[in-house]
């Protein structure tokens, strides 16, 4: 009779711990899913971070909604990868978001950055080589820059000076990230450090597995070449060590002209490219009329997780979808 009045005390007990934390759970806002995906990870236990450009948006082409402006006012912390890719997000970080710690992920330390391909086809690119993630990336310096009102950053997708900026499509990438995200969250909220360190070291042995299972998924199609929509895999390409014959188009912001079209699809043809990819988000007709009249079929990639949910499991999904889209494709063709 004892035991059972015990329990009876202890559950309102534990719902009432766990609904004070829920209340003190920082507000954390995220700019795209991946990030979302990382950081839901990390604050599982703790609270739900919002998401910015949510459903089949793209970073590439997003207008900021009033709801997304109320967010931004409201946060205690702000997570983004950097203005090379949510160049809509600069601007409003500098007037709304000037209350919260601002993290830009694309300082976070360890991370191997590599830079913007010329052209659409990579004629500079040697599919021989074998690549090392450790040696052949620019590391990010060391130190945790929260400061949103960097200067001197250019903002064109396809400015060759810079670096391309879709670097979670690297695991070892995505683990430097979470590394940088559980640092601001421990900072902001010291009162739930030992979650945060506890989810991020769970996720951190999640991704180290993905890592080995999509290196296991693609070898055996990694000497195909093919040709994707847009140059956001090379860090899927450099880790993996698969042939990317080239990019229909280097900057989802521009349609290619019918020079560029007529160049890929001579490529197509020269390269006996198997697979052609389009996304989601994007004019599929484009990848039809490149892969008229050879023998290469059509796939879809989604680096941005456009029709994924978003959600803690997000980014093994999206990893795991772009593995096995290039198996399938690749090893049918």
């Amino acid at each position: 009779m004892k035991l059972a009045v015990g329990i009876t005390l202890a559950i309102p007990a534990f719902l009432v711990a766990g609904s004070l934390q829920a209340a003190d759970a920082p507000v954390v806002v995220t700019s795209i899913k991946p990030v979302h995906s990382l950081v839901s990870a990390i604050m599982q236990g703790v609270g739900k971070p919002e998401l910015i450009v949510d459903g089949a948006a793209s970073p590439h082409t997003y207008n900021l909604k009033p709801s997304n402006a109320r967010a931004l006012q409201e946060a205690k912390v702000i997570f983004w990868v950097g203005p090379g890719l949510e160049a809509f997000l600069e601007k409003p970080l500098e007037s709304l978001g000037s209350d919260a710690i601002i993290a830009r992920l694309d300082n976070a330390p360890g991370l191997v950055k590599l830079p913007f391909r010329e052209g659409g086809a990579f004629e500079a690119h040697d599919d021989g080589d074998e690549h090392d993630s450790a040696s052949a990336g620019e590391h990010a310096e060391a130190g945790h820059d929260h400061d949103h009102a960097e200067a001197d950053h250019d903002h064109d997708h396809g400015d060759h000076g810079g670096f391309d900026t879709h670097l979670w499509l690297d695991p070892m990438n995505a683990k430097a990230m979470a590394t940088e995200i559980t640092t601001t969250l421990v900072a902001a909220d010291p009162a739930n450090a030992l979650t945060y360190e506890a989810n991020a070291k769970a996720l951190d042995d999640r991704l180290d597995a993905l890592d080995k299972e999509i290196a296991a998924t693609v070898s055996p199609v990694k000497d195909k070449p093919f040709i994707v929509f847009h140059d956001a895999y090379q860090y899927f390409e450099h880790r993996y060590h698969i042939r990317v014959a080239g990019s229909i188009t280097v900057s989802p912001e521009t349609i290619p002209g019918a020079e560029r079209v007529s160049e890929i699809h001579k490529k197509v043809g020269d390269l006996g490219a198997t697979c052609v990819f389009a996304e989601p988000q994007f004019e599929p007709r484009l990848v039809n009329v490149v892969i008229e009249g050879t023998k290469a079929k059509s796939g879809v990639l989604d680096p941005e997780a456009a029709t994924l949910p978003a959600g803690p499991d997000l980014y093994f999904t999206l990893m795991r979808g772009i593995a096995d889209s290039m198996r399938n494709c690749l090893a049918s063709a």
